[in-house]
């Protein structure tokens, strides 16, 4: 009975022995991060190199609810703003399982296997905190879930972010009117509350830079090698700009459905 989750239907799901469960409605071909995606990931992160991301989404006062993290990853920013607020608990979806493994260690995280485009396996207006950070969303599914006083925060860089690295290791570019496509996305379900510009600089070592490179989605077209041999041919160390938009939106209400 510990070991697994029972819904009022009486479907039963186990919980894998690295403390997640899966709770994907549909097959999907979607398998996020890789294992050498989150060993960066956590090697980067666990620096403490994106800090100043981290103190503001901890700023954001959640509605009634839990906390959830869409597209969690190893959890590593539902960890912080869990840390910040003890009365609360969170849930990390993501379809990676390596980094589920690594989510489920925090004592207050539910580590779900969910796929963030399929129905998200949550009890509508539970939410009082949505995160979404660098990762897809379903603005749809993240209405749904919301509690009508809570807030959606999500994260996404602007055009300079990371501009020094990105022609020298063909790192992936971000389209320069990236904050009016979330934005576009998000509307109508979602109205703007706050936006904030999260900018700073980072000094790394070229094994740093490197796993900032090998955590995102350039490594699904290079290799570990790949990516440190042309972090190599930079000056060591790199000074590199991160820069991201941290913005909040609260839910509108739902027209009513046509008689």
């Amino acid at each position: 009975m510990g070991n697994t989750l029972r819904c009022a239907n009486r479907h039963s799901f186990d919980i894998a022995r690295q403390g997640y469960v899966s709770l994907l409605r549909a097959a999907t071909a979607f398998t996020g991060d890789t294992p050498a995606m989150v060993e960066a990931r956590a090697a980067f992160l666990g620096a403490g190199h994106y800090a100043p991301i981290e103190r503001a989404l901890a700023t954001v006062q959640p509605g009634p609810g839990c906390v959830v993290d869409v597209g969690a990853g190893i959890g590593h920013y539902l960890a912080r703003v869990l840390d910040a607020r003890p009365d609360r608990v969170g849930i990390a979806l993501d379809a990676a399982k390596p980094a589920l493994r690594r989510a489920a260690k925090h004592a207050r995280v539910g580590a779900v296997l969910a796929d963030a485009w399929q129905p998200l396996p949550i009890r509508t207006g539970s939410v009082g905190l949505a995160l979404n950070v660098f990762a897809p969303r379903n603005p749809a599914e993240l209405h749904r879930v919301l509690h009508p006083e809570g807030r959606l925060v999500v994260v996404a860089p602007t055009g300079h972010h990371l501009a020094a690295l990105v022609s020298t290791v063909d790192m992936v570019t971000v389209a320069a009117d990236k904050r009016e496509q979330v934005a576009a996305r998000l509307a109508p379900g979602f109205e703007p509350e706050t936006e904030v510009v999260c900018e700073f600089e980072l000094v790394l070592s070229h094994r740093d830079a490197a796993a900032l490179v090998g955590m995102g989605p350039t490594a699904f077209h290079a290799d570990a090698d790949t990516i440190a041999a042309r972090v190599a041919v930079l000056p060591e160390p790199v000074a590199v700009t991160a820069s991201v938009i941290v913005s909040s939106f609260r839910p509108v209400p739902s027209p009513p459905a046509d008689r």
